[in-house]
C-alpha cells in the first residue's frame, strides 16, 4: 500500500519507519527546503523511548541528549526560591529518562528511514477522494494518487483543514503563549540546569547547550501578547516582558539579533475521529496536547506505531485499521490532554498566590519519598505497546 505521508517532524518519520517494516511503500513530503534544525529542547521518556529502542535509535539518542540534573526556580535577583532534582526521578526510571533537542530527535527518525523516498519544499496543498484511494494535488503542481494520506503537520495542520475544516473547528486555546530561541555565547551559564523565573502570568527559562548557545523559553498569559503578525512578535514580547527583573533584559536584547523565533499559542486540538474516508492525521495535527504538556513526542511516535501497527495486522483493510488506531487510542490520549491543562499553572500562575504554592510544591518534589512515589506515578504510562510483528 503507498501511504503519503506530510510531514517529517516526528510522527511522520516514526510512521514511515513502521510502514516500511512492514512492507508499505510510504512516501514522505515536507513543505520546509531542507530538515529543519535549533528548536526548545524536549524531556523524553516512557512509551516514545520504548519505541527509541525498537527503532535501534537510542545509541544516537545518548549521544545527543542531556542527563539534566536540576530545576531552580530564582527571584528578581537570582536568588533560589525552589528546586528540584532530577536525578532520582532518572534513577527510578532506570536511566530511560532524557533531554534532546526536538530537532536532533527528529533527525534521528529521520535518518532511521533512510531510502524512504522525501520530498523537500513540496506539501500536499489539495486532496481529491478516488474510490479506494485520494490523489493528493501537491504545492508543485504535481498531482499524484496514494492508497492513504496522512496528515503530521502539527498544530496547523493543512492536511486536517483539506479533509476536517478549518482549524477553528477543534482548536482548545488554552490562554498561553509560548515562545522560543537560541542565544550565543550567553554569558549566563548553569550546566544541565533548567533556570527559571516567574512572576504571575510570565515566565522566563533558560537551558545551556553546547557549543556555548543557550536555549531561552518565555511563556506568558495570552491577553500579553495577543496573536502578533510575525514582523511584530518581538515587540509583543517586549511589551509583555519588558518590566520583569533577573536577567530578562538581557535575554530581551539577545532576542533582537534572533532570526529564528518559535512563536505560537498553546493549543489543544479536539477531534471527533482521527479519519476520514483515506485520511488520517497523526501527532499535534490529531490530538495537540498542547507544548506545555511535555510529552508531546512520545505521543506522536506512539500514534504513528499503533497506525502503522493496525493497518498491517487488518491486512491493508484501511477502514478496518483506521477504526482501530482511534479505538485503541483514544481514551489515553484524552487522558493526557486533560492532564496537560493543570500545567499552565506552573508555567504562568495567575496570581502571587498560585506562585507561591507552585514553588512549594516543587520544594515539596525534592523530598525522596515524594520523588519516588507521586513523581514517579506521575510519568508511568498506563498503555502496553501492542505486539503487531506476528500479526
Amino acid at each position: 500500500m503507498e501511504v503519503a505521508i506530510n510531514g517529517t517532524g516526528i510522527a511522520g518519520p516514526t510512521l514511515a519507519y513502521w510502514l516500511r517494516r512492514w512492507g508499505h511503500a510510504p512516501v514522505l513530503f515536507e513543505k520546509a527546503s531542507v530538515p529543519r534544525s535549533g528548536g526548545y529542547v524536549i524531556d523524553f521518556w516512557g512509551l516514545g523511548y520504548e519505541l527509541a529502542e525498537r527503532m535501534g535509535i537510542v545509541p544516537g539518542l545518548r549521544e545527543r541528549c542531556y542527563l539534566m540534573q536540576r530545576l531552580s526556580m530564582v527571584d528578581a535577583r537570582g536568588r533560589e526560591v525552589a528546586s528540584m532534582d532530577v536525578t532520582p526521578m532518572r534513577e527510578q526510571l532506570h536511566g530511560r529518562f532524557v533531554s534532546v533537542a526536538r530537532a536532533d530527535l527528529a533527525a534521528l527518525l529521520f535518518e532511521a528511514c533512510r531510502g524512504v523516498p522525501t520530498h523537500f519544499g513540496v506539501s500536499i496543498a489539495g486532496l481529491e477522494p478516488d474510490g479506494d484511494g485520494v490523489v493528493a494535488l501537491l504545492s508543485n503542481g504535481a498531482r499524484r494518487r496514494f492508497d492513504l494520506v496522512v496528515g503530521a503537520d502539527g498544530l496547523h495542520s493543512r492536511v486536517r483543514e483539506l479533509a476536517f475544516g478549518p482549524e477553528s473547528k477543534f482548536e482548545q486555546r488554552l490562554g498561553c503563549h509560548v515562545a522560543a530561541f537560541r542565544l550565543p555565547d550567553y554569558r549566563h551559564r548553569d550546566e544541565l540546569t533548567y533556570v527559571s523565573h516567574t512572576v504571575p502570568k510570565r515566565h522566563v527559562a533558560r537551558v545551556a547547550l553546547p557549543g556555548g548557545e543557550t536555549l531561552v523559553l518565555l511563556v506568558c498569559r495570552s491577553e500579553l501578547v495577543g496573536d502578533p503578525p510575525r514582523s511584530e512578535q518581538k515587540a509583543a514580547l517586549r511589551r509583555a516582558f519588558g518590566e520583569m527583573k533577573w536577567e530578562v533584559p538581557a535575554i530581551l536584547d539577545g532576542m533582537d539579533a534572533v532570526e529564528d523565533l518559535y512563536f505560537d499559542r498553546v493549543s489543544q486540538i479536539h477531534l471527533p475521529r482521527w479519519s476520514s474516508g483515506r485520511t488520517a492525521l497523526l501527532g499535534d495535527a490529531a490530538a495537540c496536547a498542547s507544548l506545555l504538556a511535555g510529552e508531546g513526542t512520545g505521543l506522536a511516535m506512539l500514534e504513528a506505531y499503533v497506525l502503522a501497527g493496525e493497518i498491517h495486522r487488518a491486512r491493508s483493510d484501511v477502514a478496518r485499521g483506521l477504526a482501530a488506531y482511534d479505538a485503541r487510542l483514544r481514551s489515553f490520549v484524552g487522558k493526557k490532554q486533560n492532564t496537560a491543562l493543570g500545567l499552565r499553572g506552573f508555567f504562568a500562575p495567575q496570581t502571587a498566590l498560585g506562585l507561591v504554592l507552585r514553588n512549594a510544591a516543587v520544594n515539596a518534589f525534592s523530598i525522596p519519598f515524594v520523588a519516588k512515589h507521586l513523581v514517579l506515578r506521575s510519568l508511568r504510562d498506563d498503555f502496553e505497546l501492542p505486539d503487531y510483528e506476528a500479526a
